[in-house]
Formats: structure tokens, sequence, C-alpha cells
């Protein structure tokens, strides 16, 4: 041995025992001729049950006694070091590993580190057993003590930076996850938490500082924070580029990578180190191929944030890739290909920081076109419902000066109008309302137009009546009194007086039907209205969709049905308003896509059911319109997309529901085909 030249990975020197039955003592090993040549620089054991004996002759050349030998691999469960003489004796040993109490160790280092002293005048044999369930490969290094004190500086100071970026990523995602209350930065320094206490665990630091005596912990520590760091890595993805949004299929089959790391884990824990290692490597090779696809998939529909994942998953995937690789003999083992992994995971950590934070702009931009075009949207829809409430407002006085003198009921009704005018002036909200106040004002007007109508005939009839009485109040007695009765019943036929009283019953009649459906009209859009949707109540839903259809009567087509199959279900906690927004908007759309279908049948279909299942009430609205194809599907809770011209329709009705809905904390599925209609399923929470 030369006094300043360190010997690194000289596995070609070494000569191997495979010991299948684990049962071989130091001096069965002595006595055995069974040692093979090793073929490669660093020893490559694979992960298996068997123990592994290496050993090979070493000379001092130098005065000094002293020799270091370190294997820097610091997951090597046991790790047994014998020191054996010319006459086959053993002259120092030491046991050590992961599953020995770190304080066991004659050096305080990660790396295991054997320290003994050899004369110039004899050839000592060095025995090494070694057995693990992960990955084993035997880097060796063998020096002088002051030769050897640059290597471990230079793998600390690795390890330093490394661990410096880690907790400042970490500090600063923690800052911003406070300050913007946004989740994926939750889930980002959890990921980012995990993945540096696993780089730990690999350099041997975690069973250093962390649980030096938990040998339990030390074993298993590998198998539980790989598969932490993975399942933690596959919740920040979905979170992060929204893949529930983008691609719902995607984000569900996401979940079924943990399946495979609980089976890992479970073989792990009941004895199969080896097994659960293997399994792990598999699944975090095609986990990692998986998030890069969905990254990539996202990023072509136009999700900006999602380059910076696409690049910074890429290193991180060279980094495992060339750290398993290494594994495999392919690519040779030296300080780069064995801290590869801690440097992608540091460049990965990084980049998606600033993809974090490109995120935060990219919301701004969008929230400030948001609210600029919810704020234009909303002066259109004021202007246009001040200028309507003032065309309905100036009708129903008019009407209402006209009714004054009908009965008490009529007047009631025009009360109850005059109520609900002012209330849909004071709280109606819905950008929906201007395309719903013509059709109000069309089904008011019915009813009202036919009392007006009644009310000029009863008039004339109520005359007549009058004009009977002031004949008969006329008659002098002291006159021939049987001719002025002749002369009477002779203007009742004139008049002819049955019909006169027919007619009255008539008029009377239909001026209390207009009554009882302009009563109801009022009903129903007070109850769709509601001026009490900023609390959350008890309602029924289908009084709810009752009071929808009633104002959206005026807008069906001739040839529509409407099928209502209402279950008996429970009163829904609930803002009322808004849920009626939700019933209005999709009714409006299934009606819409009857009307637009290029064929139409001699009966189209709008139904609906009700229904309960354990805490949730289902609404189910379907109609037999044209459909949709799977793209506008994916597509129709997104703000400003529509497939109606340019005119009909703002893009947000659909967007409004989904909001609705989530902040009910349920959910909304579409069931379309292309011709066949849609149908859309809302779940929501009793309670």
């Amino acid at each position: 041995m030369d006094n300043e030249v360190v010997e690194r990975n000289f596995g070609q020197k070494l000569k191997m025992l495979v010991d299948s039955s684990s049962s071989l003592k130091i001096k069965d090993v002595l006595q055995s001729t069974q040692f093979q040549q090793v073929e490669n620089d660093v020893p490559n054991l694979g992960a298996s049950n068997n123990t592994y004996w290496l050993k090979f002759k070493l000379r001092n050349v130098n005065r000094d006694p002293r020799v270091i030998l370190q294997v820097p691999l610091p997951t090597i469960d046991y790790l047994d070091f014998y020191l054996v003489n010319e006459t086959n004796k053993v002259v120092q040993e030491e046991h050590t590993g992961d599953r020995v109490p770190y304080a066991s160790r004659h050096f305080d280092n990660p790396i295991y580190t054997f320290v003994f002293d050899i004369d110039t005048t004899s050839v000592y044999t060095i025995y090494l057993k070694l057995s693990g369930g992960e990955q084993l490969q035997v880097p060796l290094s063998l020096a002088k003590s002051e030769a050897l004190v640059k290597g471990v500086q230079t793998y600390s100071i690795i390890f330093g930076i490394y661990s410096g970026i880690i907790s400042v990523m970490f500090i600063y995602n923690l800052f911003l996850f406070l300050s913007t209350k946004d989740r994926s930065y939750l889930y980002y320094i959890i990921y980012i938490f995990i993945i540096g206490i696993t780089q730990a665990n690999f350099q041997g630091y975690t069973f250093k500082f962390l649980w030096p005596e938990n040998t339990w912990i030390s074993t298993y520590a590998v198998y539980i924070l790989s598969s932490l760091a993975a399942m933690s890595a596959i919740e920040f993805m979905k979170q992060f580029l929204h893949t529930k949004h983008y691609y719902p299929v995607l984000h569900r089959i996401g979940t079924f990578f943990y399946i495979p790391y609980i089976v890992a884990l479970v073989a792990a824990f009941s004895g199969h180190l080896n097994w659960g290692y293997q399994i792990i490597q598999l699944t975090a090779m095609l986990a990692a191929v998986f998030m890069l696809i969905v990254a990539w998939l996202i990023y072509r529909r136009g999700y900006k944030p999602a380059k910076f994942f696409l690049i910074g998953w890429s290193v991180f995937l060279l980094g495992v890739c060339s750290f398993v690789l290494k594994d495999y003999n392919i690519l040779p083992y030296n300080v780069y290909t064995y801290n590869m992994m801690p440097f992608g995971s540091a460049l990965e950590v990084t980049l998606l920081s600033f993809a974090l934070a490109d995120k935060i702009n990219i919301l701004k931009k969008e929230k400030e076109a948001s609210q600029e075009a919810a704020l234009r949207i909303s002066l259109e829809n004021e202007k246009l419902i001040l200028e309507q409430n003032f065309e309905l407002e100036k009708k129903v006085q008019e009407r209402t000066l006209e009714l004054q003198q009908s009965t008490d009921a009529l007047e009631k009704t025009l009360s109850d109008l005059k109520d609900a005018q002012s209330q849909l002036v004071e709280s109606e909200k819905m950008a929906g309302l201007g395309q719903l106040t013509a059709g109000i004002a069309h089904e008011i007007n019915n009813p009202i137009n036919f009392v007006t109508a009644n009310i000029k005939p009863l008039q004339l009839d109520i005359d007549d009546l009058n004009e009977i009485i002031t004949k008969y109040e006329a008659l002098d007695v002291t006159a021939n009194v049987q001719d002025q009765l002749n002369a009477i019943d002779k203007f009742k036929k004139q008049i002819d007086l049955d019909f006169v009283q027919t007619e009255i019953k008539g008029l009377l009649s239909g001026i209390d039907e207009g009554a009882k459906r302009t009563a109801e009209i009022i009903r129903s859009l007070k109850n769709f209205s509601r001026l009490d949707e900023s609390d959350t109540k008890p309602i029924n839903l289908n009084e709810g969709i009752d009071s929808t259809f009633v104002l959206l009567r005026s807008t069906f087509p001739s040839n529509l049905k409407v099928t209502k199959e209402y279950g008996d279900i429970p009163l829904v906690e609930c803002l009322p308003g808004k849920i009626n927004q939700v019933f209005m908007n999709i009714i409006s759309n299934g009606i819409h896509a009857i009307k637009n279908k290029d064929t139409q049948r001699e009966e189209e279909q709008i139904t609906v059911r009700t229904w309960q299942e354990e805490s949730f009430v289902k609404i189910s609205i379907k109609d037999s319109g044209s459909g949709m194809t799977e793209e506008t599907k994916q597509k129709i809770f997104e703000p400003f997309f529509t497939t109606k011209d340019v005119g009909e329709g703002t893009g947000l009705g659909l967007s409004i529901v989904f909001r609705i809905i989530e902040s009910h904390r349920g959910n909304i599925d579409v069931l379309s085909n292309v011709g066949e209609g849609t149908e859309f399923i809302i779940t929501l929470p009793v309670n």
C-alpha cells in the first residue's frame, strides 16, 4: 500500500463465497475452497436472501501499521469484518450494519469504516460477511487515514449541499403555503420533507442522527420512506396538475399505484425483504413514467405550469435511472452515479418550486381576467335587469289600476306580484335572469290579459242588470203596473237575461282562473329567487324543481313532454337560491339542446328523477337533445366554453353549476352520447 494512494473499487482482486443457507461461521469459511473470483470492480450481489463472504489479501509496505477500510454503502443490513493472519487466526473482528445499534460502531461515520493495524512482515487476509434485503453492492476504499480524509469531506460536502437545498426549498414553500393557503404547497412541503428524509436514509444519516438505537426502523426505513415518497409525489402531482379536472380517468389510475407499495410493505414486514425491495423498484419506475406521461398530456392541453413539472420530473427520473443502472453494473459505480438520485431530486425540488411560483402569477392573471369579465357581464346584466324591471313595473302598475275593482282574491294576487317584483329588484343576482325575464313577463301577461279581456264584457253585463234594476225602481204604482211589467219583460228578452247571467258566471270563472294561474307563477318565482340565499336551510328539492319548470314553461317546444319521477327524499341543508340556479341552468341547456336538434322526434323528453342513497340525495336531469362528443364533455365545466352561437350564451352557466355543487360538498356526473341526449346526475349530502 502506498501511503498517499487510495485504493478504490478493487473488486477484481476479491474472491466471493455464496452462503445460501446463511449458516456458515468464520471457522467454516477459513477452511472453504468454494471461493470464486469476482469479475467486477464493484461486486454486485443483487437482492436476495443469501449471505455473501468476500476476501482479499493485504500486505502493508508502509512503516505506519494503521490502515482504514471503508464500505460506502450505508444500507447494508449486516456487515461483519474479520482480520486473519497467516496462521488463519482471527486477530480482529467487528459486527455492524443497519440491524446493529449505531453505538456499536468503532468509527463514528455513516459509511462503514474499519480501522486496523498490520505489520510490514506478514500478509493478512480480510473477510467481509454481508447480507441484506436491498440491492447489495460492495464499493471498497482502502488507504491510510490521512488519504481518506479528503474523500470523507467530499462525501459530507455533497450531502451538506443537498440538505441545504432541500431545507431552503422546504422553508420557502412552507412560507408560501402559510401566505396563500394553496393546498398545492401543502402537498409539496410534505413531499419535500419525505424525499429529503429518504435521501438522508440512503446516505446513512438518519440512522446516525434520528434513530441510532432503533434497529427496527433502521431495517425497514428504506421500504417505508421509499413508499411514502412515491405516494406523496403522486398526490402532489394530482393536486398541482389538476388531474381530476383535465383527465379524471388518469386521476383515478394514479391511486392504483398505492396497491403495489402496500404489497411491498406487507412483504417486507413479513420477512420477504428482497421481494418488497424489488416490488418498490419496479413500481417506482412505472409510477415515474406514468407521472411523466400525465404531465406531458396536461401540458399539451395548455396548462403552462406542467412544463416545469415535466422538466423537473424528467431530471429526477434521469437521476433514478442512473442510480438503478449503477445497481445493475450498466453504469460504473462512482461518486457521480451514486449521488445522481440526490442531485436529480434537488434539481427537481428547485424546478417545481419555480413551477409553483409561476402558478401564482398565472392564477393571478386568470383571476384578474375572470373578475374583469364577470364585472362586465354583471354590469350588462344589471342594465338589462333594470330596463326589463322598469317595463315589468310599468305593466304591473297598469294592470293593477284596471283590477282594483275586482275581487279581494285578485287584489291579493296583484299585491303578491308587486312583492315578487320588488324582491327581484332587490335580490336577484343570477346571470341568467335577463333571459328569464321575458319568459316570466309572458307567463304573467297571459292570465292578466285574460282577466283584462273579461272585465269589459262583465261591465256591460252588469250595466244591463243595473238597467233592469232601475226599471223596477221606476215602477209607478198609480199607473198601469201590468204594462210597465210587460215593458220590463220585453227588455229582459231584448238583452237575453238568462244568457247575461250565464255569461257573468263564465266571466267570473275566467277571472278566478287567471288569478290562480298568476298566483302559481308568483309562488314559483318566490320559491326560485329565495331571499335567504346567503343562509343554508333544509329545503324540499322537489319543490325547487317544480318552480323551475313553471318559470321555464314559456320556453318549452310544442313537442316536449316533461316526466317527473320524484322519490321520497329528506330535506337537504343547502343554499336554496343557488341550488335552484343549478336546476335552472341544466334544464335550460336541455331545452336548448332539444330545440336545436337537426331532426325532431314526434315527442321529445325531459325526465327528472330524485332518490336517496345512504346520506346523499341524487337528482337526475335527462334530456333527449343532440348529446355531446367526448371532447365537448371534457370542457363543459370550463368558464366561457359554450357550443351555442354568438350572443346566445356566455359559457358561464355550467361553470357556475360546478362551483355551486362543489361548494355544497357534492359532485356532478355527466353521461352523454351524440344523438342520444345528455344526463346530469347531481349528488348532494343531506347535511
